[in-house]
Order: structure tokens, then C-alpha cells, then sequence
């Protein structure tokens, strides 16, 4: 049996599977998000540990049997987050999280103290980690002089499991202190942003075994005395790992709140003029690039909320109707790749008096397609595309937007028959990897199973579309600047 822990923002999952990776069981709970001014993003890492502790007791009541076979633990958890503790432990503020935008001052002055983009391979964001501790130096001087240890969200219940300060490369290559290509911590980033090496977790490759669970929770949860702990991966990374994207050119298209395009590279591919994303992989010597866009299935859902219509029904609507000359630009919360505009905001092109919901709705759809097919791209031109994509998250329910993304990018999408395995199962994997190394082999030569394969097809007037709303949405990203 393998345990994997994601720590997500609006939830804490854990999973169960057995030694065939058959999910046995799951808990989740709910967490929320603090917003004490506007732009600012936070949650208490206390709250994080309770929801830990009682969806391990629930496990304990439905599963007491399985809990004392567990042979390791993988974590997953939503990245860039700012934890910071004293010398003794202790949380010293609510964490900041990586949605968090107060820090956009910082981030230009960043890129001109340091060689951030050539170390790590991407531009300074305000959604990173190191862009939060020179905020936080700034406005809280007395919290940053009392900063003894920085975590991310995953490893600081790794460090109330064991006690240990300890992290993996996917997840700490989103702090922007990490060397990337080298997998190691770069001094010059760090004495940029006024920290020492001794401030930093100690580095894990994500199948690595980083200690073992004290024997007090052990006991309260009802598991094996010296459980390993296994250094895990960031959320998407974790992912990556669940779905079986492991060899270079592998990659997956995710159509969650985000969309995301992610391939796995055996070297270090980089484009931050375009706000791609270059991490470390989840496992040794492999990397992993992304491109983002901030809000996919989430621009359905706030067009379901504004016509108070099911997200289905909207879906439905938008094969029904050609969205004719109405585009939709999906920045919502602004935009990622490829134009880095944080403060962008989402806008309808074309309106006019004949056009429907199913107008509106095809519009939302392709313009999520439209900002996703920008990304593909971009890690085109950082030599590192994926060869195929499978597909994950709540939107790839819909075969119909996925032919959008197939037809746009001209690259086949694998609809997995589990589309939703999600970063627990990934962080299970890692678990499981960490225990019996010889099942690498295993995933890296097995095709995921399908359900479906979407082959790109030649649509000319959905490219003609998407050349307009590159030109729209290029004059709208300028308006920023």
C-alpha cells in the first residue's frame, strides 16, 4: 500500500492505493483562501495540518487494515507558496500564495539585480517564491529578520510528519533560487534576495526517500512505525507522473480553473520571453517545461455563473453555434504565456445584436483553445513541443474542446481512461517508485489506456479565427505596458 498527500488550494487530498496502483481509497478536504487586500492570496499552514490530521482519521475508521501495510508516503501540493518559519519551527505568517500578486515591483527589480532568467530559465513572476521574501523584507522587516526556514506548502507538512526541512527539484525549481539545469541551490539568487543556502530545505529527487513519519503520528494514524517519507513533486509535476509522461516528448494538456501544456524534456529547454516554464522533472535527470494560461475551464464556469446556466448546457450550446465573428480573450486573472501580462484583463471582440448564449459560449471555448494553441507555440520555439498530449482535468470531459486544441496545435490527444487521476495519484507513484525502483522500466514502456484518440483535423476558419484573436489579443497584452 502507498499513501499520496497533495496539498492543493481549495482542498487537501490523500489517496490509497495498493501495490498494483489500484486506488483503494480517498479522502478530501476542503481548505479556503484568505484575501486580506486586494491581490493578496493567503492561507494559514495550521489550517493545512488539520485538515491532514482529520482526513487521516477518517482513513483510520474506513481503512485501519490497509493503513498498516502502507510501505511510503508521496506528497504533491500546489507550488511557489512562501512558508515561513523561526528558528524554533514556528509559523511566523500566513503563507503567500503562488496566485498572489502583490509582489510585481519586486519582480522587475529582481531581473535587474540578478541573472534570474539565465540560472533558472524563466522570468520573475509574481507568482514565484522569491518575489514574496523581498516583498516581504520590504513591508515586514522584522518577520523576514526572523525567517530561519522556507518552505513550500507540501514540505511543511513534510516537517510536521518528521521534522525534516526537505524539498524535491520540481517543487523548489518554482521558487526561483534553484540552479535548474544543475538541481542545485544558486547562491548568486539567493544573496539576491538577502538569504543564505542555511535558510533552504535540504534537495531530494522526487523518488527519494526524505525521512520517516514520527512514531507518535504513526501510532494516532495507525500506520507502521518508520514510514518513509517521500520527497514527492509539485502539483503539476506530480501530475505528469500519474498520467505516465516520463520520456522526453511525452506531455499532457490539462483543461482545470488553469490550462496547462506540459512535456517532459531530458535536458533544460528555456523560453522565458514567452513566459514558458522550465522545471526540474519529478524524477533524476529529466526536466519539464510548461505553458499556461491562467483561467480555461474557469472562463466557463464564470460565463456559467454571469447566464446562470450549467457549465454542460453551455458546452452543448457552443457545438450548436459558430461563433462567427465573436472572439473571447480568456484573461480573466490575467495571462501567462506568452505575453507575461499579469494585469491584463479578459474582453469580448465582435459583439453584435443577432448573437446568442451559444455564440458567447463557442467564443469562451475557443478562446481557451486559442490562448493554449499561443502556449504550444511557445515551447515549439523553445525546441521542446510535445509529440502527443494526454488529456486531464475537469474540461476534458468535452472530446469537442479537445478537438479545438487537437486541431489548432495539429498534435494528437490521448483521452486517458482515467482523465482524472490527479497530483495524489502521482504523489503515490512516487512512493511507490521510491520503494521498488525496477517499476520505472514498467510505466516508461506501457501506453496509457484510452478511451480515445483525437487526431488533428484541418479546420480553416477556426485558424482564421485564431490569426484574429492573435492580433486582438497581441494589441490588448500591449495596453499593459
Amino acid at each position: 500500500m502507498f499513501l499520496g498527500i497533495d496539498l492543493g488550494t481549495s482542498s487537501l487530498k490523500v489517496v490509497l492505493l495498493d501495490n498494483n496502483e489500484k486506488l483503494i481509497d480517498s479522502v478530501s478536504m476542503p481548505l479556503s483562501v484568505q484575501h486580506p487586500q486586494p491581490g493578496f492570496s493567503e492561507q494559514h499552514p495550521d489550517d493545512w495540518w488539520q485538515a491532514l490530521q482529520q482526513a487521516m482519521l477518517q482513513f483510520k475508521k474506513r481503512q485501519a487494515a490497509a493503513l498498516q501495510q502502507v510501505r511510503a508516503i508521496g506528497f504533491s501540493g500546489q507550488m511557489h507558496g512562501a512558508t515561513l518559519l523561526d528558528e524554533r519551527g514556528s509559523v511566523l505568517r500566513p503563507c503567500i500564495l503562488w496566485n498572489d500578486g502583490r509582489s510585481a515591483e519586486e519582480c522587475r527589480w529582481l531581473e535587474q539585480r540578478a541573472d534570474f532568467i539565465g540560472i533558472t530559465g524563466n522570468r520573475v513572476m509574481a507568482g514565484f517564491t522569491a518575489p514574496k521574501l523581498l516583498w516581504v523584507q520590504r513591508h515586514e522587516p522584522d518577520i523576514f529578520a526572523r525567517t530561519a526556514h522556507i518552505l513550500l506548502p507540501k514540505d511543511y507538512l513534510r516537517y510536521r510528519m518528521s521534522g525534516d526541512f526537505a524539498s524535491d527539484m520540481a517543487d523548489s525549481a518554482g521558487t526561483l533560487w534553484l540552479d535548474t539545469a544543475r538541481r542545485q541551490w544558486s547562491e548568486e539568487l539567493l544573496v539576491a534576495c538577502n538569504l543564505t543556502v542555511n535558510q533552504m530545505p535540504e534537495l531530494y529527487e522526487g523518488n527519494q526517500v526524505t525521512g520517516t513519519l514520527y512514531d507518535t503520528l504513526a501510532d494516532d494514524w495507525g500506520l507502521p512505525r518508520n514510514t518513509p517519507l517521500i520527497a514527492g513533486a509539485g502539483d503539476n509535476a506530480a501530475s505528469a507522473i500519474g498520467l505516465g509522461v516520463l520520456k522526453a516528448g511525452d506531455g499532457f494538456v490539462s483543461l482545470g480553473t488553469s490550462g496547462v501544456i506540459f512535456v517532459a524534456a531530458d535536458q533544460h529547454y528555456a523560453n522565458p520571453q514567452q513566459a514558458v516554464h522550465s522545471f526540474c522533472h519529478a524524477l533524476p535527470e529529466r526536466w519539464h517545461q510548461m505553458a499556461v494560461t491562467l483561467s480555461a475551464a474557469a472562463s466557463l464556469s464564470w460565463f456559467s455563473r454571469l447566464t446562470s446556466t450549467p457549465e454542460a448546457q453551455l458546452a452543448q450550446e457552443a457545438e450548436q453555434h459558430d461563433a462567427g465573428d465573436v472572439l473571447f480573450a480568456p484573461f480573466l486573472n490575467g495571462e501567462r504565456t506568452p505575453w507575461n501580462a499579469p494585469h491584463v484583463r479578459g474582453a469580448f471582440f465582435g459583439l453584435a445584436d443577432q448573437h446568442q448564449r451559444g455564440h458567447l459560449a463557442r467564443a469562451v471555448m475557443e478562446g481557451v483553445a486559442f490562448s493554449l494553441a499561443d502556449g504550444y507555440r511557445a515551447l515549439q520555439q523553445a525546441g521542446c513541443a510535445p509529440h502527443q498530449m494526454i488529456a486531464t482535468g475537469g474540461g476534458a470531459r468535452s472530446q469537442f474542446w479537445l478537438q479545438m486544441i487537437a486541431d489548432l496545435t495539429q498534435c494528437r490527444i490521448i483521452v486517458p481512461t482515467y482523465a482524472d487521476v490527479g497530483a495524489a495519484f502521482g504523489a503515490a507513484r512516487l512512493a511507490r517508485l521510491a520503494i521498488e525502483p525496477e517499476a520505472l522500466s514498467h510505466l516508461t514502456s506501457h501506453a496509457v489506456p484510452a478511451t480515445a484518440i483525437i487526431r488533428p483535423q484541418s479546420q480553416p476558419d477556426l485558424q482564421a479565427r485564431y490569426q484574429r484573436y492573435q492580433q486582438l489579443t497581441r494589441w490588448l497584452c500591449q495596453q499593459e505596458g
